[in-house]
């Protein structure tokens, strides 16, 4: 008689996954593609780290108070250090979704030298569950 210990997983994800029903649930554990843009200001923030940055790299969003911007959205790195903002002309939409508690993520989908600073192109994502 074997009396090792079975764990079952029961969560509602695994029973649909092993039930066919996995389809729908896939909007419930997802990510959903927003929009593309680029990440400013760059040059503002002292020893910023962009120069690591590289293609594919995931980045966190962070609501920040700001006496300029009333919608000023941090763009951080996964060693939570900052790499400058949303740009002010694409961030009212973001601004608000975070306010009212959604998380939203980006990537980085391209990099490159222009005018000798880093223009780094990001994609931004609404992480549903």
């Amino acid at each position: 008689m074997d009396n090792s210990l079975i764990v079952k997983d029961t969560t509602i994800y695994a029973i649909a996954k092993n039930s066919n029903f996995d389809n729908l649930l896939k909007p419930l554990v997802t990510k959903i593609h927003l929009f593309d843009t680029f990440i400013a200001g760059t040059s503002e923030i002292k020893n910023n780290p962009i120069k690591q940055a590289k293609k594919g790299d995931k980045l966190t969003l962070q609501r920040k108070v700001s006496k300029f911007d009333d919608n000023e959205i941090a763009i951080l790195n996964e060693q939570g250090q900052q790499l400058g903002y949303v740009p002010e002309k694409d961030n009212v939409i973001f601004a608000r979704l975070m306010d009212a508690g959604k998380k939203l993520n980006a990537y980085i989908t391209d990099k490159e030298k222009r005018f000798g600073l880093d223009q780094v192109s990001i994609s931004i994502f609404l992480v549903d569950f």
